[in-house]
């Protein structure tokens, strides 16, 4: 299989990308191609599976256009975890209270599903054990929950209900099968039994979910990797430019195939850090942050860990023989956009730029300028005085409370670019303190095997002031693939173990992960971000004190 190449698609918040893969894991070719939403109210988000799958095939076409299609040997796709509706004959069914058809997908953020999500938790039946205790108003069942109960003309005419991730194998094969890593993650699929649980979906008030055996949510649950159907169909193949029959591998939620790409990558050691090696490839000691709108951790076990507000454990979500843990950051890039973009410098900085430089290594090079004048020996120092807690849109993990709010400590009248630099840097740190909060709630809490290093990809991955801050107040090293699409490349690897170009996913994972450079924790700063971290807890008390004061009668 030497001129062996896989196609990895990747379909995100806002846009579409694909991206053509060696058998090395090195990205060869890659396109981008946006995608709408629509924000019809408040926390509503909807987009178009037409859309998305228009600009599925624009991409692959681009990034394979200059390659011999019998050397293309799989494709394979991630996503978010978006709900797409389908009603009679597979047609787009509204998911709108615009009543527009072509509005068909809730996506992931869309946090419509409160009081829907209550209601299930409020069952505390045993499946929710796996979801942290409580299911999040961002997975499936709420949202199909909310369908039954605000738009009756769509529940009775639904035909299939997929996982993005499931609409795309299922609309390039005809085969209507879904991923045990979508089920069980976001569907409350019962992965110790394989098998959909009628009498938990009849609890929560969606008993028309279990008629013909399941057929509306799927009747066959495959491994991730595993070859679906009989590869593309004659007329997806001709969508995408691919040969039919073409193997087309079951797919993994994006940040679950960010993950995958990341736990078979190895970092570049100097002789010094040798020492490291073993603990930087235990594969339970390893957490991988996808970081992108939101920040997702993932990390595996042999052993199930149940902690509160970490989802989990999967079995078999990513790799065989695993228990994944998933926390999360609802709110991460597009927190910091959203500081950056609302702060009265903005659009004096923009229009300062080089073609191509980015406004965050502005700041970081201004935060790096500010504390050399200051004679500070690491820029942590420059936020001492500044706090934040970043829970803008709520808290995925631990505290798995939707309702939390963000709080800032420290704020002058100050609106000059350094008045920037600091509040961004403070949001940064304050999401690494998120991270740590996981980290010390799974495994002095919980008990979890302890975490020996951390693996960044995504947009925020590219930022090296976010990573050391993690590296920093987590007391761990981090490793930085030298491949950045790790997301993409995780996609190929489920083509490349559904051709069986290896002997597993596990194996997959290994020869297509390539290698990373190696951050190392600063300990000097160590007895800072403990303190910075002291006040972090302090600000999520604080705010469950106000609550209180608040609600007294």
């Amino acid at each position: 299989m030497t001129n062996s190449y896989f196609v990895g698609v990747d379909v995100g918040t806002g846009s579409v990308r694909a991206a053509l893969v060696d058998r090395k894991g090195k990205v060869l070719r890659q396109c981008v191609k946006s995608i709408q939403t629509w924000n019809p109210e408040n926390d509503y988000y909807e987009q178009s599976s037409q859309d998305i799958w228009s600009s599925v095939c624009h991409c692959v076409k681009d990034v394979i256009k200059d390659t011999k299609k019998e050397n293309i040997k799989a494709i394979a796709y991630d996503a978010t975890c978006s709900l797409v509706i389908f009603g009679r004959n597979g047609e787009p069914l509204t998911v709108s209270k615009t009543t527009k058809n072509e509005q068909n997908i809730i996506l992931w953020m869309d946090h419509r599903a409160h009081a829907e999500a209550a209601r299930i938790n409020e069952t505390k039946h045993e499946l929710l054990k796996y979801v942290g205790g409580q299911v999040s108003l961002e997975m499936e069942m709420p949202k199909l929950l909310w369908l039954k109960n605000n738009l009756g003309n769509t529940w009775k005419q639904i035909w299939r209900a997929f996982d993005l991730t499931d609409f795309l194998t299922w609309r390039s094969t005809g085969t209507d099968t879904r991923s045990l890593c979508s089920t069980v993650c976001k569907w409350n699929y019962d992965a110790s039994k394989m098998h959909w649980s009628a009498e938990y979906l009849t609890q929560i008030g969606l008993a028309d979910l279990c008629h013909n055996n399941f057929e509306i949510i799927g009747q066959r649950v495959c491994e991730p990797g595993s070859a679906v159907g009989d590869g593309l169909s004659e007329h997806a193949a001709k969508e995408l430019s691919l040969l039919p029959g073409t193997i087309v591998g079951t797919s993994l939620i994006d940040a679950h195939a960010g993950a995958l790409g990341m736990f078979g990558c190895r970092a570049r050691l100097d002789a010094d850090d040798k020492k490291l090696e073993s603990s930087l490839d235990n594969l339970e000691g390893k957490m991988a942050l996808i970081c992108g709108t939101s920040t997702c951790h993932m990390s595996l076990t042999h052993e199930p860990c149940m902690a509160h507000g970490v989802w989990g454990p999967y079995f078999g979500a990513i790799l065989p023989g695993y228990f994944l843990n998933e926390g999360g950051q609802s709110a991460a890039g597009i927190l910091l956009d959203f500081i950056v973009k609302s702060h009265p410098q903005y659009t004096n900085i923009k229009t300062k730029l080089f073609k191509d430089e980015h406004i965050y290594t502005y700041l970081n090079n201004l935060l790096e300028k500010m504390a050399s004048e200051r004679s500070f020996d690491d820029i942590c120092y420059l936020t001492k005085d500044l706090h934040v807690w970043p829970d803008f849109h709520g808290n995925r993990s631990p505290v798995a409370d939707p309702n939390l709010r963000g709080m800032i400590s420290g704020l002058t009248m100050n609106s000059d670019e350094e008045s920037l630099a600091l509040l961004y840097f403070a949001f940064v740190q304050a999401l690494a303190y998120g991270t740590r909060h996981i980290i010390d709630n799974l495994v002095e809490k919980y008990k979890r095997v302890p975490y020996t290093s951390m693996l960044f990809c995504g947009g925020l991955a590219k930022n090296n002031i976010y990573v050391q801050a993690h590296a920093d107040i987590c007391h761990l090293p981090a490793v930085i693939p030298d491949e950045q699409e790790m997301v993409l490349v995780g996609a190929a690897m489920l083509g490349a173990c559904a051709a069986r170009a290896f002997e597993n996913l596990e194996a997959t994972s290994k020869h297509m992960g390539g290698t990373g450079v190696l951050i190392k924790s600063k300990t000097s700063t160590h007895a800072y971000h403990n303190r910075k971290y002291h006040v972090f807890l302090q600000m999520l008390a604080h705010q469950r004190e106000y609550e209180d004061i608040m609600n007294e009668k």
